[in-house]
């Protein structure tokens, strides 16, 4: 199938479905077909999560990209997310279907400024949070998730001198749970950081009962407040093992889909964001690169092909080590 150049331009392919198209039923018939699986991240829309092979987070998703055999992997998250399918997998097709889903964490920590950072500290080893591009990983010894981070940084020796970034936040509570001292890169998640106390406190009086859970990309602020923390896998779990019924939830609301499908009887209320002073206000705390991902996206992606995932071999080659010592260290 031929692509039109205005959807190269634009980074995805926008094709409406024939009239009558059941989009899952679909995307599942073309899976089939093309040998090929949809791995979705915890923060896309339900439906994306209900037609996928594997949701899960970041770590989840490494993992799972180093162990499939299809052809095709679909990686419905964001660009990072993609390159790391691609540096674990580099014989296999990896699809995105919208190569405009960015990472506002990993746009914080360009490759050339974590160069130069680099040399002006002679002597530091680099921990990057996966949350980062390929060209950055290719700089790092090895790779953090929220879900790793304190398992993998205290298994580096304890006098090693280390570069932590890109989330200052994540890096942070580390430092604080290991007694680490590692000098922090001051990047954040867009989303994380909206979350503040004022509101945590306020759906605290209104749900006393409630467990508070706050993901480690938040503030130090609200990670004390919080009972339970940690990734977004972290969340989940203790949500489901628990008696607890309802539960405050401080990271992207797309969690709350799966908490809901996995947790029947048991309420969750997502943290909104801060809302300034004059401002208009805004309940919005949700990723717009994530939600970038559609059921038509993926149909169209798996149809045609495209948007592939590449990294240059030369990155590649570097990127891919620190990635696999983390899943050694994991």
């Amino acid at each position: 199938m031929e692509l039109k150049k205005e959807w190269k331009e634009q980074g995805f392919i926008n094709e409406p479905a024939p009239e009558g198209t059941d989009l899952k039923a679909a995307i599942r018939k073309l899976c089939k077909e093309k040998h090929a699986i949809i791995l979705a991240h915890y923060y896309t829309i339900g439906d994306i999560q209900d037609v996928a092979d594997f949701v899960g987070d970041s770590l989840a998703l490494a993992r799972k990209a180093a162990e499939t055999n299809a052809e095709i992997m679909v990686m419905c998250g964001v660009h990072f997310m993609a390159e790391t399918c691609k540096l674990l997998s580099p014989e296999k097709t990896v699809l995105t279907p919208d190569l405009n889903a960015g990472c506002s964490l990993a746009d914080s920590c360009k490759a050339d400024d974590l160069k130069k950072f680099k040399e002006e500290h002679p002597g530091y080893m680099v921990v990057s949070y996966v949350n980062t591009t390929a060209a950055v990983k290719a700089l790092t010894d090895v790779v953090v998730t929220s879900g790793n981070a304190k398992k993998v940084v205290d298994s580096l020796p304890e006098d090693a001198k280390i570069i932590f970034g890109p989330d200052y936040n994540l890096g942070n509570y580390i430092n604080s749970v290991t007694g680490r001292n590692m000098l922090l890169w001051n990047g954040g998640c867009h989303v994380h950081e909206k979350f503040s106390v004022a509101e945590i406190a306020r759906l605290k009086r209104e749900h006393p009962s409630a467990v508070v859970m706050a993901h480690l990309e938040c503030k130090a602020p609200v990670l004390a407040m919080a009972d339970v923390k940690g990734s977004t896998a972290t969340m989940l779990k203790y949500a489901q093992e628990h008696d607890n019924k309802e539960f405050i939830v401080a990271t992207e609301a797309g969690i709350l889909h799966e908490m809901q499908r996995s947790c029947p009887g048991k309420t969750f209320y997502p943290v909104p964001p801060e809302v300034s002073e004059g401002s208009l206000g805004c309940s919005c705390n949700e990723c717009e690169y994530m939600k970038m991902n559609s059921l038509l996206k993926i149909y169209n992606c798996l149809r045609y092909g495209w948007p592939s995932v590449e990294v240059p071999s030369e990155i590649a080659s570097e990127a891919v080590k620190p990635i696999k010592r983390m899943l050694e260290l994991s």
